[in-house]
């Protein structure tokens, strides 16, 4: 049995979820190397809220594709709940990813030919769930989201932001410990934003889950525990929200 990994902070005892350490990633394109994660060393704490921020190319995907474990560095190592991911044989790192992490997309990347339940429950038959529980697993994932009166709807049907709290409720099938947002408000209007960052915040504060959010968008900075800034590859800055004065025309 693995011990799990804990550290004391002024908030008491708390479990480390992610850790990474001296995580680089480098790509080779036609011989040419770029490097574009330069020696990443972060812990993230279960039921914790990360905000993820940086300009376009400073390596924010690539970070956020390695703790998903959807990619894997060139050196370092990513422990996701103390287990080494390269240790890891393609089976168990697929079981991994569909029972710890739920993935957000921008994009939504929703199933077009099929309504809002059963884009929901497809994660499910992965995870090895009976289709009745399925079902009613769904339905109760949709009712999170405030869509259970539109659950045979498929995607043409709905908003941008209906579909967002559909792939919302899809990331949450396995009951996952960690969500991953990729740009969550990026496509959507400044009030369906705002609801879309009330359910995030509602599910990492009443079910506990960690949520960790790559954006642009600074009205996360209100809702998430700490801020991290990744430039040319690197962490610049790491800060507790109650760090950081936003100011016009910047953030100090």
């Amino acid at each position: 049995m693995k011990e799990e990994q804990t550290v004391q902070t002024s908030a008491g005892e708390r479990r480390i979820i992610i850790r990474t350490i001296g995580m680089k990633k480098f790509y080779n394109r036609k011989g040419q190397i770029t490097q574009a994660l330069r020696g990443v060393d972060i812990a993230i704490f279960d039921a914790e809220f990360i905000t993820v921020m940086g300009p376009s190319g400073s390596g924010k995907s690539t970070f956020f594709n390695l703790i998903g474990a959807l990619d894997s560095p060139t050196h370092g190592r990513v422990f996701i709940d103390e287990v080494d991911v390269a240790q890891l044989t393609a089976e168990e790192l697929a079981f991994l990813r569909c029972r710890k992490i739920g993935y957000i997309f921008q994009s939504y990347n929703l199933i077009p030919y099929m309504t809002a339940l059963e884009n929901v429950t497809t994660p499910m038959a992965f995870g090895g769930v009976q289709t009745d529980e399925a079902r009613k697993r769904g339905m109760d994932l949709l009712e999170l989201v405030g869509l259970k009166e539109r659950w045979f709807h498929r995607p043409i049907e709905m908003s941008g932001g209906q579909q967002q709290r559909v792939a919302i409720a899809r990331a949450l099938a396995n009951n996952p410990t960690v969500l991953l947002c990729d740009e969550p408000t990026a496509n959507l209007d400044h009030h369906t934003g705002d609801e879309i960052l009330a359910i995030l915040q509602r599910l990492n504060k009443e079910r506990g889950v960690t949520i960790i959010c790559a954006t642009h968008d600074h009205r996360m900075m209100n809702v998430c525990d700490r801020l991290l800034w990744i430039r040319d590859g690197a962490i610049e800055r790491i800060a507790r929200r109650d760090e950081v004065k936003v100011e016009l025309g910047g953030i100090d």
